[in-house]
């Protein structure tokens, strides 16, 4: 056998080397049939639990979609338990040069021709240059971030007491994206309007559309008048171009550039061109903030209103009462100690969490051991984690599939290292060193502020839901003005 390392999680465990099970199928056709299977035949889900059940094993081989023609090699190992995840964060281990969407990377055109930070592996330098200004520049904005949030999130509850009194149910959706939008440009904009720009209210909509394409072939419509195999050949088949799009990414491309002025003066000081820099800010604007926030504030209001009027109560009187003595003011401070509110972020970013796939390449022979074996990755295979199996896996989790708010409360805390939302532990922060979300610690408190906002206004309130191609529509349907 030739040398290899120990993932660290595991590195004492004696359970026996194992053949990784599984197979890709025939060249080409194997590809094909696993893409029907967990677009249409299956479905994301089932398409793993059958392989699970399978192979009685949280590890195998497969392919993974897109595959012909899209990317070039769609096999992978799969990993869908909370031990063998980890090795993904480990970047002495694995390569995460263009993985982001997995085995196929859109074309640079999308991002001005550049590689944005999120698909360059921490080896490059120009790596830590720009997550290195992302994470100085969260840093300098820290004290806006509540303050700006809150006057965009007022406007949030407006539109959505308009629409349910006008037509008795409002889309939280579309008001959460306008929302997010709105904040993320102020926040990044030196606080500009973006209805006082070329943008207007178009501003989600031009992401939206830049999004799609890039997206397209890891999604199904779920359109049930497109026949699958016309779904299929339209998105999974061959990228969409970027001239589709071209036209909607200038016009954010612009807006950022001419009200972004000091942001981009700063990432210039730090050595980054400026025509980089900016494409990189779109990126970080619309792929990583308002793509993350359009997946998981309408997955936190989802959870929570299934947790009913008894839930909906305890955050109230906790909300209400630490508000209440911090003088009515909403701090930082007040919020760090709404235990319960922030069990229940936690617990949304465990079952559904915003980005659900990751990948890695061996840099080397890896061993990696699951709960019952051990097996021997190769150098150069590329492996691939799900993260909502690993996040419900039974053997860390009681009751995994159920919604608990207080899991993550007193000694719950403890189990805060196996909920992996953020491309890494909810334990670790993010460096220039890892992949880390650079905003992931304004994630989680724009979620706790989400939940104090929403419940100073409101006693409680009901939703339906259903799931999109990305994360879940929820439409609000009533809601109790608090008393």
């Amino acid at each position: 056998m030739s040398s290899f390392s120990t993932s660290s999680a595991t590195s004492n465990s004696k359970l026996p080397v194992r053949e990784i099970p599984g197979d890709y199928g025939f060249p080409f056709f194997g590809a094909i049939k696993d893409r029907y299977d967990y677009f249409y035949n299956l479905g994301t889900d089932e398409f793993f639990l059958t392989k699970i059940q399978k192979y009685n094993s949280t590890v195998f081989r497969t392919n993974m979609p897109p595959g012909p023609f899209i990317a070039k090699n769609p096999k992978v190992i799969v990993l869908l338990d909370a031990k063998t995840f980890p090795v993904l964060f480990d970047n002495s281990k694995v390569e995460k040069k263009n993985v982001l969407d997995g085995t196929y990377m859109p074309s640079t055109d999308f991002y001005g021709g550049y590689r944005p930070c999120a698909y360059l592996d921490p080896y490059e330098s120009t790596h830590a240059t720009l997550k290195g200004f992302f994470l100085s520049l969260i840093s300098k904005l820290h004290n806006q971030f509540i303050p700006l949030f809150r006057s965009s999130i007022s406007g949030l509850f407006v539109n959505l007491e308009n629409e349910i009194s006008q037509n008795g149910k409002a889309n939280f959706n579309n008001n959460s994206d306008i929302m997010s939008f709105d904040f993320v440009f102020r926040l990044l904009c030196d606080k500009t309007n973006p209805h006082d720009t070329n943008l207007g209210s178009n501003g989600p909509k031009l992401f939206d559309i830049w999004l799609l394409p890039q997206l397209a072939p890891l999604v199904s419509l779920g359109l049930k008048f497109v026949p699958n195999f016309l779904e299929d050949l339209m998105l999974h088949t061959f990228p969409l171009p970027f001239f589709l799009v071209r036209s909607n990414y200038q016009k954010l491309y612009d807006a950022f550039s001419k009200h972004a002025e000091s942001t981009l003066n700063e990432a210039e000081k730090n050595g980054i061109k400026r025509d980089e820099a900016c494409h990189n800010l779109v990126f970080l604007a619309g792929f990583n903030a308002y793509g993350g926030m359009k997946v998981v504030f309408p997955a936190l209001i989802k959870w929570v209103a299934n947790g009913g009027k008894s839930l909906h109560t305890r955050l109230a009187n906790e909300i209400r009462t630490i508000i209440k003595e911090e003088c009515g003011t909403i701090t930082l401070s007040a919020i760090n100690k709404m235990s319960l509110t922030k069990s229940v972020v936690y617990e949304v970013l465990r079952i559904e969490p915003a980005v659900p796939f990751q990948y890695g390449k061996a840099k080397e022979d890896i061993l990696i051991q699951s709960h019952d074996s051990t097996f021997l990755i190769k150098k150069g295979e590329m492996m691939f984690g799900y993260q909502p199996f690993a996040t419900k896996d039974p053997k860390i989790f009681d009751k995994p599939e159920e919604f608990i708010p207080e899991r993550f409360m007193a000694e719950g805390e403890n189990l805060l290292k196996y909920v992996y939302w953020s491309n890494a532990r909810e334990t670790d922060d993010p460096t220039v060193d890892n992949k880390q979300c650079a905003g992931k610690n304004l994630v989680v408190l724009l979620c706790r502020l989400m939940l104090v906002e929403f419940f100073m206004r409101y006693d409680t309130f009901t939703v339906e839901s259903t799931k999109l191609f990305l994360g879940s529509s929820v439409t609000v349907k009533k809601v109790e003005r608090a008393t």
